[in-house]
């Protein structure tokens, strides 16, 4: 697949490096291509890495991948216009100031603001709920971490569940886009329990059936 990747930070760049390597073509957006930090990642994930503007990259790419934070997200708005028909994975919290944005209220969540602004797109809550080391690394000794996801569209899904699977996570269904308020809610209590309670940010959920 050809994933753009806007925004080149920890999240961005660690999901796009482990792509990479498992041979997806990927498109880092950024405001500035030729940042000494955007071509050392370059230099870094390798061949089948590239970068460009974020309209650029979301055009080319058959996934958008959103790691900016929320403050960023009008520019991303107004950068990309319309991705009608395009996979849209919301790796975003709502959050301004580390808690959860007042302007989102308590019947919507900041995914299904994303899909307001992007009403053309099929977008999916993933890879919120956790720090970027885990993404670099969902195993926990013979335990791999769960990453949650949500969305009202079935083949997004399928997209989504796979790039977690590919990264190591074991991936779960948490039902359709409006669940995305209590992945967000995970996310803040992620961080509180790693810097509130000082468990630090290699730490993750798993869920345990019988």
């Amino acid at each position: 697949m050809r994933l753009a990747i806007l925004g080149a930070g920890s999240v961005g760049s660690t999901l796009g490096r482990a792509w990479a390597q498992q041979g997806h073509t990927v498109i880092f957006g950024v405001r500035d291509v030729n940042a000494p930090k955007v071509q050392a990642l370059l230099t870094e994930t390798g061949a089948n890495a590239q970068a460009t503007t974020l309209t650029d990259a979301a055009t080319q790419a058959d996934v958008i991948v959103l790691t900016v934070t929320w403050e960023a997200m009008p520019e991303v708005v107004e950068a990309l216009g319309t991705v009608d028909g395009k996979v849209l994975l919301d790796c975003t919290n709502p959050l301004v100031g580390n808690q959860l944005d007042a302007a989102v209220n308590s019947t919507q969540s900041g995914g299904e603001q994303v899909a307001a602004w992007f009403p053309g797109a099929k977008v999916v809550k993933i890879f919120n709920q956790i720090g970027w080391e885990t993404m670099a690394n969902p195993q926990y000794g013979t335990e791999a971490a769960t990453m949650f996801y949500a969305s009202d569209d079935a083949d997004a899904k399928q997209i989504a569940a796979q790039l977690g699977s590919e990264l190591g996570f074991e991936p779960i269904d948490a039902g359709a886009l409006q669940a995305s308020k209590f992945l967000e809610t995970l996310a803040v209590f992620w961080g509180q329990l790693a810097y509130g309670q000082g468990l630090g940010r290699h730490i993750a959920w798993r869920l345990l059936k019988r």
